[in-house]
């Protein structure tokens, strides 16, 4: 049996990785990820179907532990890149099919075939609707092509997001930074989780890489509401457990400037959530940090390091650092960015 391809290594991240935070059920060749506990954050939005791989399940990715705090040096143009998340729903009729769960680190009963059809996309969606959460499908294009259709026949307006994977041979170069900003893992105590947490609510909510009215004030008040409704304190475990590595810029003052995540499984990361303050943007913040990142991933075990865009010019500024095309991830329009 030969080594796995990149589309392979891929399709096991996508198929693996939620399973640190979720259960999966399985509606016959489309599986759909439950999260465990309520606001609990992973990987591809909150409840999303996938389409199951053949082979045996695959098992919730092992600890990596506490991932260690020191600052990365970094740097260009700031970054925002993929978008993701649910669509809307309503309740599955009483007795209906709802395909069972399957434990975290259960196998399944062997190879699942990729014949997916319009009743089994409904299933998905009703189990959905019962759940009270939003109709969330994410794909890899050229694994499975004609789910595209069946999808769109529908109603869900599906986007693409093309991947990019950074060369394993290619050395990350040095990222300038204005001077005084350094760039550090957070760990689950560090005084600035709040903020860090709060920036991409600002980032994602002006899109692009223009400069923006959003600083340091909405910054403060974004962080006090997710400290008040809990996000803070759910983010701690995945932090200590090291399911989430999460970066960020900060100014001399402590204000972060722009962050970003991984979610490692067995070598395997993408990074995602690349944003920064709108009043911070065009001094390469974003791409410092997605440096910091990918440089921090491999030297903790992680060979595969890729990352999804929506925007041409961030792909530029994704392939001065060293990565390439990878093909397509397809999604519902509209949902909501992955979650920090």
């Amino acid at each position: 049996m030969g080594e796995p391809t990149l589309r392979d290594r891929i399709e096991l991240y996508y198929a693996t990785v939620p399973l640190a935070f979720a259960d999966a059920e399985e509606f016959g060749p489309l599986r759909l990820f439950v999260r465990k506990g309520e606001g609990a954050p992973y990987y591809g939005g909150p409840n999303h179907a996938y389409p199951v791989p053949a082979g045996p399940a695959p098992v919730a990715p092992a600890s990596a532990g506490p991932a260690p705090v020191a600052p990365v040096p970094a740097g260009p143009a700031p970054v925002a890149p993929a978008s993701a998340g649910p669509v809307s729903v309503d309740p599955v009729p009483a007795g209906s099919a709802s395909g069972g769960p399957v434990a975290s680190g259960s196998a399944s009963s062997g190879p699942v075939g990729t014949d997916i059809n319009a009743a089994d996309i409904a299933r998905v969606r009703a189990r959905q609707r019962q759940l009270g959460v939003a109709e969330s499908f994410e794909w890899l294009a050229e694994v499975t092509p004609s789910l595209r259709a069946l999808v769109e026949a529908a109603g869900l307006p599906v986007a693409e997001r093309p991947l990019m994977v950074l060369d394993p041979h290619h050395p990350l170069p040095p990222q300038p930074l204005p001077e005084g900003v350094t760039i550090r893992i957070l760990d689950a105590d560090d005084p600035g989780l709040p903020a860090v947490l709060a920036l991409p609510r600002l980032a994602f909510a002006d899109v692009g890489t223009a400069v923006g009215p959003a600083g340091r004030a909405e910054l403060a008040a974004v962080a006090e509401k997710l400290v008040a409704d809990g996000t803070v304190e759910t983010m701690r475990p995945t932090l200590l457990t090291g399911h989430k590595v999460l970066a960020a810029a900060f100014a001399p003052d402590g204000t972060p400037l722009a962050a970003g995540h991984y979610h490692p499984a067995r070598g395997i990361t993408e990074i995602g959530g690349i944003g920064t303050l709108p009043t911070a943007r065009r001094q390469g913040l974003g791409a410092a940090v997605m440096a910091a990142l990918a440089t921090h991933a491999r030297e903790h075990g992680v060979h595969t390091v890729f990352l999804a865009y929506a925007d041409a010019a961030v792909a530029r500024i994704y392939a001065r650092l060293g990565f390439r095309p990878a093909g397509t991830t397809l999604l519902i329009a509209d949902q909501p960015a992955r979650g920090q």
